[in-house]
């Protein structure tokens, strides 16, 4: 696999990643933004990938545990190596599905960029695009189940998904004993409709429901506000 080697947050984290097919977007720089985690907390997450999200989160918060899930072998090898070219300890990445992992105890929050496109989407010519984004109608379900499961009482399940799919994620985050569950639209500019969201739920949670206000993203130029800057450069907390 031929590899780039590029950063994360303006330059703070080192990330090396596929030179072809999928390339990392902002998305798991915005989820990861959105876990509230504290410092010795155990964390999950589904879909790993080169493990950008995980990184983000380790820059934001000290003293992590957890795992990564990635079931892409040179993937697998690609987080491991940038955790420890981070010196991220702490953190382990699993070569597996996410629907075959067994839990080695509790975690704290989990967290995922699911795959999302459904077979009538024009596939990539690229094999590793395909895998991290073609979904089945039960892909979604199975995630959220399997994440679900990982989870103390009232930890935090957070998705970041299209927009278009924030129903049926809601209603799968309910069937699997998630509630409580914070809606975070993502303006690509003022004015102009979500493209994308990101959930998070309370495990066993009670309480009701929130759409929040929410982040633009862009400016009309193009160039990220600044409250996005915050987040994607300067590593700041989306609070939810």
């Amino acid at each position: 696999m031929e590899v780039s080697d590029d950063t994360l947050l303006g330059g703070r984290v080192i990330y090396r990643q596929p030179l072809h097919g999928y390339r990392t977007g902002i998305e798991p720089v915005l989820l990861a933004a959105a876990i509230p985690a504290s410092p010795g907390d155990r964390v999950l997450e589904a879909g790993t990938g080169a493990g950008a999200a995980l990184l983000a989160l380790r820059a934001r918060v000290e003293n992590l545990s957890g795992t990564g899930l990635e079931r892409d072998p040179g993937l697998a090898q690609l987080a491991a190596g940038n955790l420890a070219a981070n010196t991220f300890a702490g953190i382990r990445v699993v070569c597996t599905p996410v629907e075959d992992f067994r839990p080695d105890g509790v975690y704290d929050h989990a967290f995922a960029n699911p795959p999302w496109h459904n077979d009538a989407s024009t596939p990539s010519p690229d094999a590793a695009r395909r895998g991290a984004k073609i979904a089945t109608p039960s892909t979604l379900k199975s995630w959220i189940g399997a994440l679900a499961a990982s989870l103390r009482h009232r930890g935090t399940l957070s998705l970041i998904l299209p927009a278009a799919q924030f129903a049926q994620a809601a209603a799968c985050l309910v069937e699997a004993q998630c509630a409580e569950i914070s809606l975070l639209p993502l303006w690509p500019k003022q004015h102009l409709p979500a493209k994308l969201v990101i959930l998070q739920a309370v495990s066993r949670g009670k309480g009701a429901g929130r759409i929040l206000p929410g982040l633009v993203l862009h400016e009309p130029d193009g160039g990220y506000t600044p409250a996005a800057r915050q987040v994607l450069k300067d590593g700041a907390r989306l609070e939810i």
